[in-house]
């Protein structure tokens, strides 16, 4: 199948009419440019390799991607019928090589977003992600060399040179139907990742999952999956997708949310408060507040743990929603969740600080939006806020979290209130306060109470009371204990 070769020309012309307009320094305007260099890098590869009788092809997502009328900034060739030897000295002669993996016959340029690799074969000899046997053979055959992909989607190639498009699986076909299937469902299982990969791309481009691949994957054990494959998947899914809850809706049906996510699969059916949740049930209200969730992305400070926030929010549910007088209730989840909040985070990673935000976050997840119902003190605002990691973060989760609600009594938005209170925190927070120098000047000497009286200070910090006043209370506290 062949398709109009790519036109490089457009984009520069974009290129310099925007540097004529002077704004070079927009983020989007550089990444383009960076693209546009790797691009050109790989034109010019493909040029020299042809000088020796081979070819090159754009492979993999960057061609997926473009088929779908979306950018992507990774770009993957593959040289096709030339030595080993030969594309090394091609690679020296344009710029400064890095060999990613030598056995896999994959390079890069160094300053360039360009992998290059040759084609090859792959034959699982274990379970393990390294466990393959591995053919590098540049004769092969584009069939053959494309067999090897996960998704029909991800097996087209396109002449660099040419811009001819090889389509062995029907990806373009699939495309176009929005459909994910695999290449091969002999090979599929043998890396577990494929699993997560379908679902997680299925989130991000709102695709379904093939009848035949949905079976495949149900048979797949993910057991042997590294923490750090399975959160880098979770990771995209969070991340990139508009509506992310499709992850885990997708999960389910292929019924891997057992392995590596089963708190998230204990939120099925754990009943709530209709008058409060008419939406559904645990699970429903969580896949509502992560898709809520997605759209505050870019005003966080800590996306993904903010994500990761939304996802977790309400694990305490798992362990103490219980029916009384007809009534249903989870009092106290926030807390009691939190054991199971860690436990699933560190499943998925060592990153202390992201464990830690995420705890934090979902410990405080339900005051916000108690106190703009209560209408409560400024007091008690302020040490919510202090206590969080990320105030603006908890003001945006207790919003999704509202948002995730379809209730009988009417919802109204506490982000007003939120922030009106988080502007008073943060004017307070900006005032002279009592420090230890403080109190070491006004006579005291540093002892067993001295954590104790700090502690008493920042109390009267947060009450608003000034620096001179603060210090006359924490002296007369001293002389009273």
């Amino acid at each position: 199948m062949r398709q109009t070769p790519w036109k490089l020309c457009g984009m520069q012309r974009k290129y310099f009419s925007n540097c004529r307009a002077g704004i070079q320094s927009d983020i989007n305007l550089l990444k383009e440019v960076f693209l546009i260099e790797a691009v050109e890098k790989a034109v010019e590869i493909a040029r020299l390799v042809a000088q020796y009788g081979g070819k090159t092809y754009f492979v993999g997502g960057f061609v997926r991607d473009k088929l779908r009328g979306v950018e992507n900034k990774d770009i993957d060739i593959e040289v096709h019928g030339i030595l080993s030897k030969n594309l090394e000295s091609i690679l020296d002669s344009v710029g400064d090589r890095v060999e990613i993996g030598k056995s896999f016959g994959v390079y890069n340029l160094k300053g360039f977003s360009l992998d290059i690799a040759m084609p090859r074969s792959e034959k699982a000899i274990g379970q393990k992600h390294r466990d393959f046997c591995i053919d590098i053979d540049p004769f092969i055959g584009t069939e053959k060399a494309a067999l090897r992909r996960d998704f029909t989607m991800n097996a087209i190639m396109q002449d660099v040179l040419t811009g001819e498009i090889t389509d062995h699986f029907g990806g373009m076909r699939d495309i176009k139907d929005s459909v994910i299937r695999c290449v091969s469902e002999e090979s599929f299982s043998e890396d577990p990742l494929r699993v997560l990969r379908a679902a997680q791309f299925a989130a991000r481009f709102g695709f379904s999952i093939e009848k035949a691949t949905v079976e495949l994957c149900r048979r797949v054990d993910l057991s042997t999956l590294s923490q750090e494959r399975v959160m880098e998947e979770l990771k995209k899914a969070l991340l990139k997708s508009d509506n992310p809850s499709l992850f885990f809706k997708n999960l389910r049906i292929l019924r891997q949310l057992t392995v590596w996510f089963p708190e998230v699969e204990k939120l099925i059916d754990i009943k709530q408060n209709p008058i409060y949740h008419a939406e559904g049930d645990v699970w429903e209200h969580t896949m509502m507040v992560l898709d809520a969730a997605a759209k505050f992305r870019d005003r966080v400070k800590n996306p993904l743990g903010f994500m990761l926030s939304a996802l977790v929010h309400d694990f305490g549910k798992i362990v103490c929603t219980k029916v009384e007088n007809g009534k249903i209730h989870s009092r106290n989840h926030e807390v009691l969740g939190l054991p199971l909040v860690e436990k699933f985070l560190k499943r998925l990673t060592k990153e202390k600080e992201l464990i830690s935000y995420v705890l934090n976050m979902a410990k405080l997840h339900m005051k916000p939006n108690i106190m703009a119902r209560d209408n409560s003190s400024v007091r008690a605002t302020n040490r919510m806020f202090d206590e969080a990691r990320e105030p603006e973060d908890l003001i945006c989760l207790a919003v999704c979290d509202g948002l995730g609600k379809i209730s009988e009594i009417p919802y109204s938005s506490a982000e007003k209130f939120l922030l009106e209170r988080l502007m008073i925190y943060k004017e307070y927070m900006s005032r002279d306060y009592v420090t230890g120098k403080d109190l070491i000047c006004a006579g005291i000497t540093p002892g067993e109470d001295f954590k104790d009286l700090l502690e008493y200070a920042h109390k009267l910090r947060l009450s608003g009371i000034e620096k001179e006043d603060a210090l006359r209370q924490v002296l007369s506290y001293k002389r009273k204990n």
